[in-house]
């Protein structure tokens, strides 16, 4: 059984978080074997140990979206030159649902424009805060401007975060197009599970630690119930 491990963006975005708190996901992240950490702007550059394959992604925009195209477009650029492998950007929710998709669509060019590839670009919907409609909608636009992935939620807004049914559906629209980025909310493998299974080709995940020993509990499990 591949572990989704791999997968995983092991994430540290309180606004308390220090910087002995970083080098502690770091290294954390590092013995469980995930894709990447996840952090704030601030805590940037960040010391990978050599050897390892960790990538770096930062949040632009976070956690509200309102901040200008300018003001995203620069922290991006910012975050890059500092050594982020990925950029999870924030569209205006408001924007989204005043139905002004083409203001959306722009937003996410202009930090599009500051990352160059191979970076990668990801964009949070804040999904819980949007009809069916509104995500279809902002996640052609998301993939008009050039994103490298979707993603569910901030993990801050009061709506909730990740659902099955936002990651499918963001799944069906993007249809290969992008990836999808289930975040906000994953606590135990059986979530984790559910949102791949749903059409999530990354997770956002605090907690990687609890999720991966359950992983590994249900993988001894399934050994010892297959020797009898």
């Amino acid at each position: 059984m591949t572990s989704i491990a791999g997968i995983i963006d092991h994430t540290l975005l309180k606004p308390e978080a220090t910087n002995l708190d970083v080098t502690a996901l770091i290294a954390e992240g590092v013995a469980l074997g995930v894709y990447s950490v996840c952090v704030s702007p601030s805590m940037l550059p960040l010391t990978i140990p050599a050897g390892s394959d960790l990538k770096v992604a930062v949040v632009c925009g976070f956690p509200s979206g309102k901040h200008t195209s300018l003001v995203k477009a620069t922290e991006a650029r910012q975050s890059i030159e500092l050594g982020a492998d990925e950029i999870d950007m924030v569209i205006d929710i408001g924007a989204a649902k005043a139905g002004r998709f083409d203001e959306v669509q722009a937003d996410i060019a202009a930090v599009r424009a500051e990352i160059p590839a191979p970076k990668v670009l990801k964009v949070i919907i804040e999904s819980a805060a949007l009809t069916d409609s509104e995500i279809i909608a902002v996640c052609q636009a998301a993939v008009a401007a050039g994103a490298d992935f979707v993603k569910t939620s901030t993990g801050f807004h009061p709506t909730g975060g990740a659902t099955v049914e936002a990651v499918a559906l963001m799944s069906a629209t993007v249809a290969g197009r992008a990836g999808v980025k289930a975040s906000g909310g994953i606590r135990s493998y059986a979530t984790a599970q559910a949102m791949i299974a749903a059409g999530a080709t990354r997770l956002g995940v605090s907690g990687s630690k609890q999720v991966l020993a359950e992983e590994a509990g249900a993988a001894e499990a399934a050994t010892e119930a297959g020797a009898y």
